[in-house]
């Protein structure tokens, strides 16, 4: 078969057969379910020529599914289980954006979220809309940095899983953000995440002076980091997947074999190879067909 179509429930054990075979119905010269998970995530092979229309198709099975918590990843089956997973870190491995959660301790939580979320919106220039953010976080004592990891800061479900069965697999794994790296550190060694790539705050005398250290790490940097060590690994496009939230993730999960958008932004969600709503981050072991029982947490 050329093709798979992945479906993955918001949670075990609530992924109705019934719908598999309807989905099933949509395919063309379709193949036998294989159970990724019962009732959890289901794998449908099938064949996709080129007289066929990859978005409609897409459209059929989406109004198959209807309201049910259920996302679907179509790909193609070769070079499914990939090599590099490339990730994005605020509100993708966790589930706070890191700026914001320090901009409260200046009483500026409010401002400075919707400057956030404008830029991840794609309404806003990712570097003047970081630097204007930093600004108003001058004068916070360096201590805030460890007070905001480790009170607010919370892997979101199934990150660790994803990067440790990945790694147990052999794949190399990057978190690439536009956040911190006191963060990125701190936040790839808990996932088990190998490498984390990320801006760095400048600090004197104890305090943030406002400024960020350049170049800043943007939406370029991640489509470069993803293409470095793609290129390192010898892997070909079709052997990475990366992972995002926002606009300043776009490049990469263009570029990827495999990208995906999770919980995105519209501009993502509409862009990306796949859209992950429902399901936790093991949506993206599935999508590469990973057996539950495969999963690790070594």
């Amino acid at each position: 078969m050329t093709h798979v179509l992945t479906l993955i429930a918001a949670s075990p054990g609530h992924l109705d057969e019934t719908l598999v075979s309807r989905v099933r119905e949509k395919l063309p010269d379709r193949g036998a379910p294989d159970w990724l998970s019962a009732r959890e995530a289901c794998d449908l092979p099938f064949e996709l020529g080129d007289v066929h229309d990859r978005e409609n198709l897409r459209n059929v099975v989406q109004d198959a599914i209807g309201r049910a918590p259920v996302d679907v990843v179509l790909q193609r089956e070769q070079d499914r289980r990939k090599g590099l997973l490339v990730a994005d870190m605020d509100s993708t491995l966790i589930g706070q954006e890191c700026i914001d959660e320090l901009a409260d301790f200046a009483g500026l939580k409010t401002r400075v979220a919707d400057i956030t979320e404008r830029a991840m919106r794609g309404e806003l220039e990712f570097e003047p809309a970081l630097r204007e953010r930093v600004a108003l976080l001058e004068g916070l004592d360096e201590s805030v940095l460890h007070e905001v990891f480790e009170e607010r800061i919370t892997l979101n479900p199934g990150a660790r899983t994803l990067a440790r069965t990945m790694r147990a697999y052999g794949a190399k794994t990057l978190i690439v953000s536009g956040g911190f790296t006191f963060f990125t550190e701190r936040v790839a060694d808990a996932a088990g995440f190998e490498v984390n790539q990320a801006n760095t705050l400048e600090v004197s005398s104890g305090k943030l002076t406002g400024r960020v250290i350049e170049p800043i790490l943007g939406q370029q940097a991640k489509l470069d980091a993803l293409r470095e060590y793609r290129d390192g690994l010898s892997l070909r496009l079709s052997q990475t997947i990366a992972v995002g939230d926002g606009a300043n993730d776009l490049a990469m999960l263009e570029e990827a074999g495999l990208g995906v958008a999770y919980r995105a932004k519209p501009i993502v969600a509409q862009r990306a190879d796949a859209g992950i709503e429902h399901a936790d981050l093991t949506a993206l072991l599935f999508a590469q067909g990973f057996q539950r029982d495969e999963f690790s947490e070594d």
